[in-house]
């Protein structure tokens, strides 16, 4: 087992390699980082929808998508690695005055941090999504910038291009237990080994939290289950149909291979690390696909599956220094926006390992934010 490292990060999800990939960019030094299982982003990354947007309600979340889907763009030029980011769009249809009240007003925002977001009326809602039903549907919100992704894809691009730069990578290697002398992090304990380390980069998705306990923290997040469901092939779906969510029943649909892949977000899902598949479950998803998409009445479902979304009171991240010991940077919490947000949450890690002023202004982000009360919610969540 490795014993010294200048950084070790903990999670090989999309957010933990996003932080290895552009912290070995910025010559930082020796990094190893681990993950508990054999497989890399096995609870969340690889079970992600893989939507990529940047309309939320919340200046600090729409910096993020768009620093990501800028680097998203010139992914492969960067990493050498081919991951295609299918820019289609994303549409929101509205069908309550509440909802369009409040999306109106985060369109403002948006427009003027220079988001090409437009607002359609229903007669145009076909030209884009031509087998939505549409006749309660009042407004919609389209960004033409977001669209779809593989997660998969953009993890393996990064480790690929991460390990050429000198990243040791420890998989099946569990952290037990973080070692503190005085305030100051020196140690990681895994099941293998102890590596000596001044920083630790907690990325370790829904098990962020466990992390945080280990020195003490205050961060609050909870593991919920999320599933989603793929069709079989179907003839009906054009080649430019966009991500739709149907704000009022929380249904996101996207095109997946040659059909549609389905979701949508059980709020009364209690905490838990269970990601078995639930039939009652899936059963809401397609109840509320065949409401807002009727020609799904003759599809097949192809697969289905669960992961997990690490959810904050606020469902905004956690980035920034653990307040409680000197050299913990908690990189966690995304609340369903991980893969999104990964190259914007690696940036910002680098930066702050490197000693630079964030590029994005993260305050709203901080870790001692819970335990202070300062919460600022982000609402345009699925």
């Amino acid at each position: 087992m490795y014993n010294k490292a200048d950084a070790v990060i903990i999670g090989g999800g999309i957010i933990g390699v996003a932080a290895a990939f552009y912290l070995a960019r910025a010559n930082y030094g020796r990094i190893i980082l681990v993950e508990k299982e054999k497989f890399m982003g096995s609870w969340s990354t690889a079970k992600a929808a893989g939507g990529i947007r940047a309309q939320f309600d919340s200046k600090v979340n729409i910096q993020m998508s768009m620093v990501s889907e800028a680097e998203l763009c010139r992914f492969k030029d960067d990493t050498g690695y081919d991951a295609a980011f299918d820019q289609v769009g994303y549409m929101f249809m509205l069908s309550r005055d509440e909802d369009i009240a409040h999306f109106k007003k985060a369109y403002e925002l948006q427009r003027s941090l220079g988001l090409p977001v437009e607002l359609l009326q229903p007669e145009d809602i076909p030209r884009l999504a031509p087998i939505v039903r549409i006749d309660d549907i009042k407004l919609a919100t389209f960004c033409p910038d977001d669209g779809l992704g593989d997660p998969a894809q953009f993890l393996a691009g990064y480790e690929q291009a991460a390990r050429r730069m000198g990243v040791e990578f420890a998989l099946e290697t569990e952290v037990t237990g973080l070692t503190v002398a005085g305030d100051k992090i020196t140690e990681v304990v895994t099941n293998k080994g102890t590596i000596a380390c001044g920083k630790v980069i907690n990325a370790a998705g829904p098990f962020g939290g466990l992390i945080g306990k280990m020195v003490g923290s205050g961060i609050k997040m909870q593991p919920y289950k999320r599933q989603c469901v793929t069709t079989g092939e179907l003839d009906f779906v054009p080649s430019n149909f966009p991500m739709v969510v149907d704000v009022a029943s929380g249904l996101y649909t996207h095109k997946e291979s040659k059909g549609l892949l389905l979701g949508w977000a059980d709020k009364a899902m209690p905490p838990s690390f269970d990601i078995s598949v639930d039939p009652d479950y899936t059963d809401n998803i397609l109840e509320r696909a065949l409401d807002r998409l009727p020609k799904l009445e003759t599809a097949e479902v192809a697969n289905v599956w669960a992961g997990l979304y690490e959810t904050t009171p606020d469902h905004r991240a956690i980035i920034g220094w653990e307040p409680q010991v000197e050299g913990l940077l908690h990189l966690t919490g995304f609340s369903g926006h991980g893969f999104m947000h990964a190259p914007a949450a690696g940036i910002l890690a680098a930066e702050l390992l490197t000693g630079k002023e964030p590029s994005i202004d993260i305050t709203d982000l901080a870790p001692e934010r819970f335990e202070k009360g300062e919460l600022v919610h982000e609402t345009n969540v699925i």
